[in-house]
């Protein structure tokens, strides 16, 4: 392990089979959390589970689907249940809209499966979530919203909509829970290397495009957003209250 940073603590990270979510379950792993890896995808989050477990720390997989609420009830009853608190989640899963096509190119199916996943879902994590903190005596709560929480992109509009209600929600959870010793906040990242991205960075030239839209001369990696939310969850940020951190690289400021 990296440091003891979060040694005694619970982490919840949801979406935690691969990309951000599992770079994070498996940064605070290092940093000492028993950590609990949560996915719709049972194969791929029992595999990251038992990365964490080789490594000597302690982990347990639970599959879940964030837009069923009973679901996210289950995952915390499962945290509480394996490790006996929960003190930190964060609650990063999400689904692509695609990209390119025209707004009305946006169908009844995905606007709501789409809203129901990356809006919804993070509502209905949280309101299960809470509880179990409070619990605790307190924690954070750290939401994966998007460079899209900020500004907008053509043909991504359920997308943006959802992501814009990530950061609005984050906001608002943020000054109802304070007062409860749960902080609240969100990381906005850019373009990462993920599988959600990878359709899109196929083409040899399209991922050129992208890397040179970048200030920083390339896409962002998982790891560095996994480094953003350890920060947001530790007593270094002990300040920070409905924050939304964003990470792109300087795309936003070009």
């Amino acid at each position: 392990m990296d440091s003891g940073r979060f040694e005694g603590k619970v982490a919840l990270v949801t979406g935690a089979a691969s990309g951000i979510g599992r770079a994070t379950a498996l940064a605070f792993a290092r940093e000492g959390a028993r950590v609990v890896v949560v996915d719709v995808n049972a194969a791929a989050a029992q595999e990251t589970a038992d990365s964490i477990a080789a490594s000597g720390a302690k982990s347990v997989a639970c599959v879940a689907d964030v837009s069923d609420p009973a679901a996210c009830e289950a995952m915390v009853a499962r945290t509480v249940a394996a490790f006996g608190r929960l003190d930190i989640a964060v609650n990063n899963a999400g689904i692509p809209a695609g990209f390119g096509g025209d707004f009305l190119d946006t169908s009844a199916d995905l606007w709501r499966r789409v809203i129901d996943v990356n809006l919804s879902g993070v509502f209905w994590a949280m309101r299960a979530e809470v509880p179990a903190l409070k619990a605790a005596g307190g924690g954070a709560i750290v939401n994966t919203a998007s460079v899209a929480s900020l500004v907008a992109g053509k043909g991504m509009a359920s997308y943006v909509a959802a992501k814009h209600g990530v950061a609005g929600l984050t906001k608002a959870a943020a000054l109802d829970l304070i007062g409860h010793g749960i902080r609240v906040n969100a990381v906005c990242p850019g373009a990462i290397d993920t599988a959600m991205l990878a359709p899109l960075m196929a083409d040899a030239n399209v991922a050129a495009q992208v890397a040179g839209s970048i200030p920083a001369g390339r896409v962002g990696r998982p790891d560095e957003i996994a480094a953003a939310i350890l920060f947001l969850c530790s007593p270094a940020a002990s300040y920070a209250v409905g924050q939304l951190m964003l990470l792109d690289g300087g795309v936003s400021l070009a």
